[in-house]
Formats: C-alpha cells, sequence, structure tokens
C-alpha cells in the first residue's frame, strides 16, 4: 500500500503546496529533493519535521529548532513511525542529507 505524504495527510494535494501560484505558498517539504525516499516517502513528505519553514494547517512552521516539539506531538510523525517501524530514519539521520 502507498504511504501518503505530509500534504496528502493535511488533504492539501502536492500541487496546492509544491507550485507557486497566487494565494498558495510552497511548502519546502513538497520540493526537498535531498530527503527524496527517506521514510518512503516522495521528497521530504515523511520527513517534514526536519524540514525548515514547513506548512502546517497552511501556515509556516518555522526553524527546526523551534517547530520540533510540535512536529514530534503531530499525528502525521507518529503515522509515519507506526508505518515504517524497524525502518523509520530519525531525525539525526535525516538531517545529514539536509
Amino acid at each position: 500500500m502507498r504511504r501518503l505524504n505530509c500534504w496528502e495527510f493535511e488533504r492539501r494535494g502536492k500541487a496546492s503546496c509544491s507550485l507557486k501560484k497566487t494565494g498558495c505558498e510552497a511548502c519546502p517539504a513538497a520540493n526537498e529533493s535531498r530527503v527524496d525516499g527517506v521514510n518512503n516517502g516522495i521528497n521530504g513528505g515523511r520527513a517534514c519535521w526536519a524540514i525548515n519553514e514547513t506548512l502546517h494547517s497552511g501556515k509556516a512552521q518555522g526553524a527546526f529548532a523551534l517547530k520540533l516539539e510540535n512536529c514530534l506531538s503531530c499525528g502525521f510523525y507518529a503515522l509515519v513511525q507506526m508505518e515504517e517501524g524497524r525502518d523509520f530514519m530519525q531525525i539525526k539521520e535525516i538531517l545529514k542529507r539536509l
């Protein structure tokens, strides 16, 4: 079964958060190719908690250190951990790619 990326979990669809257009900010997770494939995601779609300025509910969350507490309590983070199990890539390893 295909796994959801953060923009799908947020029910926005990749196009609405990855394309710059009027009234739409680009979410860095959708465009961060250095972590493509991490936790079986597309670009940063399953590693958003490690990427600066990602969007949550349409709002930029700030730098990694400032948003981490919110991200670690997010339902999407818990879902990815559960789905990946022993293969879940830890934040330290993700940050090495960024």
